[in-house]
Formats: C-alpha cells, sequence, structure tokens
C-alpha cells in the first residue's frame, strides 16, 4: 500500500462543503489504485483556491482568460537523478471551489461527487494521463468512471451534455 501525504492549502474563505481531509485522501488514494501507481510513497498538494487566482493561473499556463475546475501541475524530477533517489512527488492541484460548486449543480451533481471527480481526474492528469486526443480522452473518462463508481458515486460524465 502506498503511503499518501497531501498538503492541503486552503486560499478561500472557511466553507463547511468543502471536502474533509479524508475525503481527499480517499479519492486519490483509489486514483493511484487504478492507475496502478506503484510507488511506496507519494506526495500531492491540493490548493484550494478563488476565482481570481484559477484564473490568473488558467492563463498564464494554458492561455485561457477564465477560471476552470482543476488545473495540474505534474512534478518533473530533476535530470540525471539516479532512480534510488527519486522523489515520491507527484505534483500539484489548484481546484477553484467556485467553478467546482457551479459545475455541481449545473450538471445535476452532488457537491460531494463532483468534487470526487475532480480529484480524481487531476490525480491521473499528474499521473500521466491526458484528454487530448479522442482515444486518450475515452481511456481517462473510463478509468475515472470505474473509480468513481467503485466510491459509491454515480457515472460522472451521465448528466453532461455531448
Amino acid at each position: 500500500m502506498t503511503a499518501l501525504y497531501i498538503d492541503l492549502q486552503i486560499a478561500i474563505a472557511a466553507d463547511p462543503a468543502l471536502p474533509q481531509q479524508q475525503q481527499l485522501r480517499q479519492w486519490v488514494s483509489a486514483a493511484l489504485a487504478a492507475a496502478n501507481y506503484c510507488g511506496a510513497e507519494a506526495e500531492l498538494s491540493v490548493r484550494l483556491v478563488d476565482v481570481g487566482e484559477s484564473q490568473a493561473l488558467n492563463l498564464q499556463y494554458r492561455d485561457k482568460d477564465k477560471p476552470t475546475n482543476v488545473l495540474s501541475f505534474p512534478f518533473e524530477q530533476p535530470p540525471g537523478l539516479p532512480p534510488e533517489a527519486q522523489l515520491p512527488l507527484l505534483g500539484d492541484l489548484v481546484i477553484c471551489a467556485t467553478v467546482v460548486k457551479r459545475e455541481a449543480t449545473d450538471q445535476g451533481k452532488t457537491f460531494e461527487a463532483h468534487w470526487a471527480h475532480m480529484l480524481v481526474h487531476g490525480t491521473l492528469h499528474l499521473l500521466g494521463f491526458d484528454h487530448i486526443e479522442d482515444a486518450d480522452a475515452d481511456a481517462m473518462e473510463t478509468l475515472e468512471t470505474q473509480i468513481l463508481v467503485s466510491l459509491g458515486y454515480p457515472k460522472p460524465y451521465a448528466n453532461e451534455a455531448a
């Protein structure tokens, strides 16, 4: 079993609807297991941000001038680092709570189910999954669906318009 360390940074006002640390751990752990992550340890940061910070980061890193639900910043091992010295860092997830809440409402999902989806989705990105090509998107969505259903949540893409 992988030892999981999550650095939770809450850069927004306190909100009882925000997920708890144990929920984050459960969702990330499920994604790691389903993606066959085999490291003895894994570490990532999860930063919960407001619309302004999300929009600024989305513009800076993706050239999109709007807030987004989750941004993933995979950690890159320094070049030339021998395998035995490699770090268990996965990277950083930046999640905009306002966007997640709005999307959950718009898509008819519970906040908890949509938060779970964002953590699973972001973690898979940190592990190298993407959805740029159709085949990759299908594979990633299938894995996300399997993970979320195994956690007791509905299929995440069932209510979204095609």
